[in-house]
């Protein structure tokens, strides 16, 4: 046949067998992504076991890595952190702060809200002096997008002043890449809770807490439709033009807004938050 005795006598060396045994793996993860493609190597281990096959989950994602079986989830933002170079996190600024008039202190959250067959999400910022809505978004999805559409929205309508608080949590969406930019660029202090301190946002929970039952459960939103036609009239036309805040003096937003804008400087009510209260 043509071949030297020694090929009859040859013995697969450690890395041949490793190899084999890697492609080996590789089949079985590849059969597991067929179905399941969202299985990253936790999960393709834990499906092993299972299936009575011990495998090291170093050794499975040394195969992952090495022929790009990777899971089909992407991530939906830019990474956070270091690597660009761009503080991400910040301090909480808003403990003790006084504040004496409109667009001085703006916070921001979103909420979900459940409809028949899928979730909405909604994005608001809040005036913490006034109560009032200055900008909101609506989205299908949790990108950072709406988020800033939000903003945009709320700067290019009240046009704030530089150095403006703007207060969040640490979600991706506000400590991402894009968002941080763009408060930047536009003069804001930069003010972040802490990790699971949702009291630290108090002002706009209180809001969305109001809207769901006032609102979204009061009307019963099934549909896409219904939160289209019915939110931004309850946000423009109820929340900030007609309802009463009794931490206003029983007063809507617009009118708290217009009267202390009358007042000079000195004259004006101050509003501390002091402890937990944003």
């Amino acid at each position: 046949m043509g071949l030297a005795r020694a090929t009859y006598y040859h013995k697969p060396t450690r890395l041949e067998k490793l190899q084999e045994s890697d492609m080996v793996l590789r089949q079985l993860i590849e059969e597991i992504h067929l179905e399941l493609p969202g299985y990253g190597y936790r999960r393709i281990r834990e499906h092993l076991l299972r299936q009575g096959k011990v495998v090291n989950t170093k050794r499975i994602k040394r195969v992952m890595r090495t022929y790009s079986l990777y899971s089909c989830i992407k991530k939906m933002m830019k990474p956070r952190g270091g690597a660009a170079g761009i503080k991400l996190f910040f301090e909480n600024l808003t403990r003790g702060k006084k504040i004496t008039a409109p667009n001085q202190l703006w916070a921001t959250d979103l909420t979900y809200i459940k409809l028949l067959k899928e979730y909405v999400y909604l994005n608001a910022i809040i005036d913490v002096y006034t109560r009032k809505i200055v900008g909101w978004a609506i989205s299908r999805d949790l990108s950072h997008k709406f988020c800033l559409e939000a903003l945009d929205l709320a700067v290019k309508k009240y046009k704030p002043p530089k150095g403006i608080i703007h207060h969040s949590d640490r979600g991706v969406q506000y400590a991402c890449i894009d968002y941080v930019e763009y408060l930047k660029k536009n003069h804001f202090q930069i003010s972040q809770s802490k990790v699971a301190t949702p009291t630290d946002n108090a002002f706009i929970e209180s809001f969305f807490k109001t809207m769901k039952k006032e609102e979204v459960y009061f009307k019963d939103y099934k549909t896409m439709s219904d939160v289209i036609n019915n939110l931004p009239r309850f946000i423009d036309e109820v929340y900030n033009s007609k309802r009463l805040h009794s931490s206003l003096g029983y007063k809507t937003p617009d009118e708290f807004e217009k009267e202390v804008l009358k007042l000079k400087p000195a004259k004006r009510p101050v509003l501390k938050l002091v402890g937990r209260a944003v």
